[in-house]
């Protein structure tokens, strides 16, 4: 059992070997000084509006996810005690930078020309991951996480387009669009078929949907592939 004193020097009390709870990023705060005009300006961008709620005059809450993304954001009336324009750095993941630029400019959005990181991290530039000089054009070779472009929304919040192609090992699939969809699926009936040559009969269903599931959150083939061996047994044990 914890002990007091262990919760106040703030010691871990479970198994380090526990499996992790999930803790999926749902809502950035956005600080506005005009609610409609940000309004108008994420809608502008094609994000989805989730909400717009009003209690009296004090408060108001507007609520926008951007396409395909797992995360909104909320900007309002009394949501945050942050400067308007005060949040940079905000990333948004695009498979291909050259067309979502494209499609920014085209929606009337004034965005910056490409840019790639380099060897020199130093310079006047505005901050990035990458420090603080922007080398003009996208990443030569196109890597994954090297190309940029940025924007900004009426108040100053800080955007950046990142192009991400394919991502670092344990960091779950890349987009999940229909090329992204059918290697999945290719690679989960490739390790099924290593599995079900010696398994219990079972339905593939749960097999799959426990190694995309594992693999979406960032495990490794082999790690979801006995993930989804797991679940199986347990399906069959109960």
């Amino acid at each position: 059992m914890a002990t007091v004193n262990a919760i106040r020097k703030n010691e871990a009390t479970t198994n380090a070997n526990a499996a992790p709870v999930d803790m999926k990023l749902e809502v950035v705060i956005i600080p506005v000084s005009d609610v409609d005009r940000a309004k108008e300006f994420y809608s502008r961008l094609g994000w989805r509006l989730d909400a717009d709620f009003t209690a009296g005059n004090d408060w108001r809450g507007v609520q926008f996810t951007p396409p395909g993304s797992g995360c909104s954001v909320i900007f309002g009336k009394n949501v945050t005690t942050a400067a308007p324009g005060s949040t940079q750095g905000l990333y948004l993941a695009v498979s291909d930078i050259e067309s979502a630029r494209k499609d920014l400019l085209g929606r009337g959005i004034e965005v910056s020309e490409l840019f790639h990181g380099s060897n020199v991290h130093t310079g006047s530039d505005e901050p990035y991951l990458f420090g603080r000089l922007r080398a003009s054009g996208p990443d030569p070779a196109h890597t994954s996480y090297s190309s940029f472009a940025s924007f900004r929304d009426p108040d100053g919040n800080g955007w950046l387009l990142q192009e991400i192609t394919a991502r670092l090992a344990g960091r779950g699939v890349s987009n999940f669009d229909v090329a992204s969809m059918t290697e999945l699926l290719r690679e989960t009936e490739e390790h099924h078929g290593k599995y079900e040559a010696t398994a219990s009969k079972h339905h593939w269903s749960g097999w799959y949907a426990a190694y995309m599931v594992a693999r979406q959150n960032g495990k490794t083939p082999e790690e979801a592939a006995n993930e989804a061996k797991l679940n199986i047994e347990g399906a069959l044990a109960a």
